[in-house]
């Protein structure tokens, strides 16, 4: 019997609906985007001071990462800037991969100059 204040347990979702997750873990991320090969080789990427969240460093594996969020990543002697679009449960292909992140700096050489005034 619950009591007066308790509030009702959220039990799993309906039959043939599956919920989008709202955040999942910095390492994890990285992981399933295949930014690297292993799930270890991500913590001590973070570990290491090598990834900006939202201009913020982060030194913690575990802290979440939400959609519209802002990775800068230090690899490979280049700097990579994504905004993270999704998630997916598990890691698989490339093609899936690209659809958790998308390339802040190609997004902005795609993108058309704003129009200046005349002189």
């Amino acid at each position: 019997m619950r009591g007066a204040g308790s509030r009702p347990r959220s039990g799993p979702p309906a039959a043939g609906v599956e919920a989008e997750p709202v955040r999942q873990r910095l390492d994890v991320w990285l992981f399933h985007a295949r930014c690297v090969r292993t799930r270890t080789s991500a913590a001590d990427l973070v570990k290491a001071g090598r990834v900006r969240l939202n201009g913020a460093r982060v030194t913690a594996p575990s802290h979440p990462v939400r959609v519209g969020d802002v990775l800068t990543l230090s690899l490979d002697s280049r700097v990579r800037l994504w905004r993270v679009t999704g998630f997916i449960e598990r890691r698989g292909d490339a093609p899936t991969a690209l659809t958790t992140y998308v390339d802040v700096a190609s997004e902005a050489a795609a993108s058309p100059p704003p129009d200046e005034p005349g002189i």
